[in-house]
């Protein structure tokens, strides 16, 4: 019996202390896995989650050190800003997960133009700094490399994403004071983008002023509207072998009460930044037709067209609003010119294709502008529902060019007239300014004309005023148009391809 009782509480001592060693392991291995967790986060920290690259408060301390470092005559110093353009279709078209997947890439290819003397660190969003050890010739040479790194195509589950960067140059001292420096490069790179982007560009004194003034600008363009300050003036558009005007092209205008006229090229690229190019169209589409409806009861059936942002196709209030004002001013959708850059066209994201088939099922009358700038893709483009191309000025203005300039011009308008027919679209060539250039046009087939050969943009009045003029004398010259009792001949929208 106490033998039993002995070998029973043996077992259980023996159990226990098992029991202990497997509690003690275990110990073992989550200290070690909390040992090396701590590990990791200390290498995390202060590193952007997504990219791995440095984040905003790091950054500051390097940039500190740097400063202190160039203060005792170590090396000069200078800040690239770096923002990629049109980066916010690629996550609305195509998802976060394609979009996180371009920032990695981006960070990777900014780390590739490091050394050891060099700090990458994403500021947020699309936007990343490089800090590195340069004078300012150095620094413009290395922001080059970077733009021209950032144009490769990004390559993602098949799809091909083509992004370009802007970007802001900003050297220690010669542009600013520590606390200055990084507000100075983003400064540069934001005008790199009022430019258009992809480039670079070093800090300017003006830039800081621009800012100011582009503030006060902002505030009165929001108020241009209710206090009458915004007007619509008219290009007509060509038919090239009859010269009879066929369509007017709406252009907005802003008359400040103290600026003087702002140019578009200022005030469009202010509106779409801070959200205010939709209530602007808005009002261009209202206006455009109800002018198209004027003159229609004055006997001129005449096409009018308007210029769509990107910011607007994406919106979903966009058909509605332009089906409203047709059917306020009883105009045939087919009347009405929607013309679409083909940077934006040829996204070919899920927003996009999304917006031309609802402008497809309006029935509207689909340009795609500047033709030939882009990098169009054939599939896609049959994909539009598109009825015509404008070929850009770029190679109107050429094709009376001497050499090669003008061979190129000539060679690439009539490739672009044969792809256009074969799909076929009309062709519009805008910025024709002579008479070398219409002809040459007209010999390779391009449908309409537009320029100021033909007539500067115009109050509507002085168009009725022109085409009551032609209307009495029934002709023109080779450089002015007519006008005749019908104007428009309707051109439906091209068949969406398979």
């Amino acid at each position: 019996m106490l033998e039993g009782l002995l070998a029973v509480a043996l077992g259980a001592v023996a159990l226990a202390l098992a029991l202990l060693w497997r509690q003690s392991r275990r110990n073992e291995r989550l200290a070690s896995r909390l040992q090396a967790a701590n590990s990791q986060i200390g290498e995390l920290r202060g590193r952007d989650p997504l990219t791995g690259v440095l984040a905003r408060p790091e950054l500051e301390s390097a940039l500190d050190d740097a400063v202190a470092a160039s203060d005792r005559g170590a090396a000069p110093l200078a800040l690239l800003y770096v923002a990629l353009d049109g980066f916010r279709p690629v996550n609305e078209g195509f998802g976060l997960r394609v979009g996180d997947a371009v920032l990695r890439e981006t960070a990777l290819r900014l780390l590739r133009q490091a050394d050891d003397r060099q700090l990458v660190a994403r500021i947020g969003g699309d936007e990343f700094v490089l800090l590195l050890a340069a004078d300012a010739g150095q620094a413009q040479e290395r922001a080059q490399a970077l733009v021209q790194a950032m144009r490769r195509p990004f390559e993602f589950e098949g799809q091909s994403l083509a992004l370009t960067a802007s970007v802001g140059v900003a050297v220690y001292p010669a542009h600013g004071s520590r606390p200055r420096l990084l507000a100075h490069s983003a400064l540069a790179m934001r005008a790199v983008k009022l430019g258009g982007g992809d480039g670079h560009a070093a800090f300017d004194p003006a830039m800081a002023v621009d800012a100011r003034e582009q503030i006060q600008l902002l505030q009165d363009l929001r108020r241009a509207v209710a206090r009458r300050e915004l007007r619509l003036v008219y290009q007509p558009k060509i038919d090239a072998r009859t010269l009879q005007v066929t369509a007017a092209e709406a252009l907005l205008r802003w008359q400040h009460p103290q600026r003087g006229v702002v140019s578009p090229a200022v005030f469009i690229p202010l509106a779409e930044r801070h959200g205010l190019i939709h209530e602007l169209g808005g009002w261009v589409i209202e206006g455009a037709c109800r002018q198209a409806a004027a003159w229609r009861q004055q006997g001129l059936r005449m096409r009018v067209a308007v210029n769509l942002s990107a910011q607007q196709l994406r919106h979903e209030d966009l058909v509605p609003q332009i089906e409203a004002a047709l059917a306020r001013h009883r105009m045939r959708a087919e009347r009405l010119t929607c013309e679409i850059t083909e940077t934006v066209a040829m996204e070919d994201t899920a927003v996009t294709r999304a917006a031309f088939e609802r402008l497809r099922r309006a029935g509207v009358h689909v340009s795609i502008d500047d033709f030939g700038t882009g990098h169009s893709s054939l599939a896609t483009l049959r994909r539009l529902p598109a009825a015509e191309l404008k070929i850009d000025r770029a190679f109107v203005v050429d094709l009376d060019s001497p050499g090669q300039a003008g061979t190129q011009a000539l060679t690439i308008v009539q490739a672009i007239v044969q792809m256009a027919h074969t799909l076929g679209l009309r062709v519009v060539a805008e910025g024709v300014e002579t008479p070398t250039q219409r002809d040459r046009l007209v010999a390779l087939g391009v449908d309409e004309l537009q320029g100021y050969l033909f007539a500067r943009p115009m109050s509507a009045r002085a168009l009725g005023l022109w085409a009551e003029v032609d209307g009495q004398d029934g002709g023109g010259s080779a450089a002015h148009a007519a006008f005749r009792a019908s104007l428009f001949e309707p051109t439906a929208p091209a068949q969406l391809g398979d």
